[in-house]
């Protein structure tokens, strides 16, 4: 006569069974917000990573041109118009930028990894030719995929954007720097490339 239980059993097992169902969207409703979650932050770290590289590039690039700005215009100042700009045999038998002093013996230069003009790797040396303490090294590799290159050719009087054929001069010559960072997934990607045009001032007579 105490059957009456049984709905009361039968509406309790409903109950859980709906409580179940609800915790497993909310399983799933939490599960796909923390992958939202998850790819935001890989998003902002590498939107970070790629700052971070922006910018040591761009000192990169700033301090080599510093470099090539500092130097003569031409090893000739008689005869300053180069047809084949780059270095002569003993500038580039270092191996460095140590002996580069004119701007055309930039032409055609790369490094991977990126050197300073002693030929020691960026990170390591102290500017001035020698190791720095080891204490203060950048990270272990951390260059390794990096590149910078170096191009100089004549451009137009007129419009220093336009290079002029290889065959012929001016008093005007652009200087490219470009930082490259080589991914082995991904390729080879420029990071930065910074242009400077010099000028051929003749002597004073």
């Amino acid at each position: 006569m105490k059957k009456v239980s049984q709905p009361f059993r039968t509406q309790r097992s409903n109950q859980l069974g709906f409580t179940i169902v609800e915790a497993m969207i909310a399983l799933v409703i939490t599960a796909m917000a923390s992958s939202a979650i998850l790819l935001g932050i890989q998003s902002s770290i590498q939107t970070t990573n790629h700052s971070l590289e922006q910018t040591i590039a761009c000192g990169m690039a700033q301090q080599l041109i510093d470099e090539i700005m500092a130097v003569r215009y031409s090893e000739n100042s008689d005869a300053p118009h180069e047809t084949k700009p780059g270095p002569e045999i003993n500038e580039a038998s270092t191996g460095t930028r140590e002996l580069f002093d004119d701007v055309d013996d930039f032409n055609g230069y790369s490094s991977r990894p990126p050197t300073d003009r002693f030929g020691i790797p960026l990170g390591i040396g102290d500017g001035v030719g020698w190791k720095r303490n080891p204490n203060f090294y950048a990270s272990p590799n951390f260059f390794d995929n990096w590149e910078q290159r170096v191009s100089v050719c004549y451009v137009s009087p007129s419009d220093a954007t336009t290079p002029l054929a290889a065959d012929q001069t001016s008093d005007y010559r652009m200087v490219k720097v470009t930082i490259l960072h080589h991914d082995p997934i991904n390729g080879v990607r420029e990071l930065i490339k910074l242009n400077r045009v010099v000028a051929y001032v003749p002597p004073i007579q």
